[in-house]
């Protein structure tokens, strides 16, 4: 495991070029820009060099906001440490960046809804963590300014003798990544920054929750115009009872720990000695079908460990995995041919996913058509069917994935027209091969275009406040 690829890992989805070069051009601007009434455009703050992950998510959040009030935004990139005094001064209408809520009212700011509940764990090298006591004599740096600092401040009221050190150019994964290389003794991360971590650094085991879990939310001014307050309410509140936060959720977060610990340092390994083989075979797949690389590269991971000649007591064969008569639909002579087996696999994928209604849309049409490629577009059709009469969403992955595994019940598969399926197997592929492309795309970042774009870009960045 080289250095460079954690931090490729940890950073990698949220920088686009775009983000790169208005970032760059920042430093040029004015420390101070104008702010409009938020019913004319929204300034909020955000912070791009925090965990790529949770930065993507709250950009997510607040373009659908922004999309349900019908304004602009204008987005103020910023540090970690400078977000809570800059909106207690004002400078936007609100702060999106992971600010943990549950803090006395002394913190002088409002806070939103809360959306995401996380505990706030300390991870040491190589000691195992009982009680608080443990840590009093430890070096422990946090992030400056982040959740994970406030939870610290919270917890020093029972136990006084904890003391850190406050670190202003760092990110929760890069000190997770000092503390896995023992250049760090200790430092507190989040649930998920914590599961993200440890798909690189199996010997982050030892956990110890130091307060009480974050109640992360958006953050105002003390004098924040009360009907933003009043949209905000709505909008989570609508999020939450029609089951777009907990998509989001899923989508960013769901599949985490799905991979065991060497089981993605064994991926990543393969990614320096095998893949490079097969890299080109996956690109002209991804030019013929305009899907990207990276998605077919990790399903063929998942299907065969790149090894060309696998075969399964099943008979399917080759590279991905496809059956005889899929193979023939395709055109594929040879599956133990690598090339033919990955454009096959690349075209079936595609077939897939134009079979799915029109109105399905990404992400979640891929992840269908994946559950398609593993058990077939009939059982999948069985799933959305069962899915929308115990009154889910049967276009969406994460209400599909809910029924799936109930394929495999006499109960429910006698009632269905296509009959018995393994459905978890289905499950466990799709979110396998969502945090492989994951993984994929952020070691390959900047290098080639995402497989689905955010609902919306950056539209306006603001200028960064130093």
């Amino acid at each position: 495991m080289t250095k460079s690829i954690y931090l490729f890992f940890s950073r990698a989805r949220f920088f686009t070029l775009i983000l790169l070069s208005v970032t760059l051009l920042a430093a040029c601007a004015p420390e101070k820009p104008s702010k409009k009434p938020w019913r004319e455009e929204l300034t909020v703050i955000v912070v791009p060099d925090e965990n790529s992950v949770d930065a993507e998510f709250e950009l997510q959040l607040v373009n659908l906001f922004a999309e349900q009030i019908k304004v602009e935004i204008k987005f103020m990139p910023m540090p970690q440490h400078r977000v809570m005094e800059s909106i207690i001064a004002n400078k936007a209408h609100l702060a999106a960046s992971g600010l943990r809520s549950n803090v006395s009212e002394s913190a002088g700011v409002r806070f939103g809804p809360s959306y995401q509940t996380l505990s706030e764990q300390a991870v040491c090298y190589n000691v195992s963590l009982r009680q608080m006591e443990g840590l009093f004599e430890k070096n422990i740096a946090v992030v400056a300014g982040s959740a994970q600092e406030v939870a610290l401040q919270e917890a020093r009221k029972e136990f006084p003798a904890l003391r850190w050190h406050r670190r202003l150019k760092r990110s929760a994964a890069q000190l997770l990544e000092e503390v896995a290389e023992g250049k760090l003794e200790c430092t507190v991360a989040n649930k998920e920054q914590l599961a993200l971590a440890r798909n690189f650094h199996p010997d982050l085991n030892s956990a110890l929750d130091v307060a009480t879990p974050s109640k992360l939310a958006w953050a105002f001014a003390p004098d924040a115009d009360a009907d933003l307050l009043v949209e905000v309410q709505k909008f989570f509140t609508r999020i939450k009872k029609d089951g777009t936060l907990h998509r989001l959720l899923d989508r960013y977060y769901g599949h985490n720990e799905r991979l065991k610990s060497g089981d993605a340092i064994a991926f990543l390994t393969k990614t320096r000695t095998v893949l490079p083989h097969y890299r080109s075979l996956f690109e002209e797949a991804a030019t013929l079908t305009g899907m990207e690389w990276q998605l077919f590269a990790a399903l063929a991971y998942q299907e065969s460990h790149w090894n060309p000649l696998a075969t399964s007591p099943t008979k399917v064969r080759g590279m991905m995995m496809l059956t005889e008569n899929t193979a023939d639909r395709m055109g594929v002579t040879n599956r133990l041919d690598a090339r033919q087996s990955i454009i096959g696999g690349a075209k079936y994928l595609q077939l897939l996913k134009e079979q799915l209604p029109l109105r399905i849309n990404e992400p979640d049409r891929t992840w269908l058509a994946l559950a398609a490629y593993n058990q077939g577009y009939g059982h999948l059709e069985d799933a959305r069917v069962l899915a929308q009469k115990q009154g889910h969403n049967p276009d969406k992955w994460t209400d599909v994935k809910r029924v799936m595994p109930l394929l495999s019940q006499p109960s429910y598969y006698k009632k269905t027209k296509y009959g018995y399926a393994r459905g978890g197997e289905a499950v466990i592929l799709v979110e396998r091969v969502r945090m492989h492309h994951d993984m994929l795309n952020s070691l390959a970042v900047g290098n080639v275009p995402r497989l689905f774009p955010p609902a919306k870009d950056y539209k306006k960045l603001g200028k960064r406040d130093e």
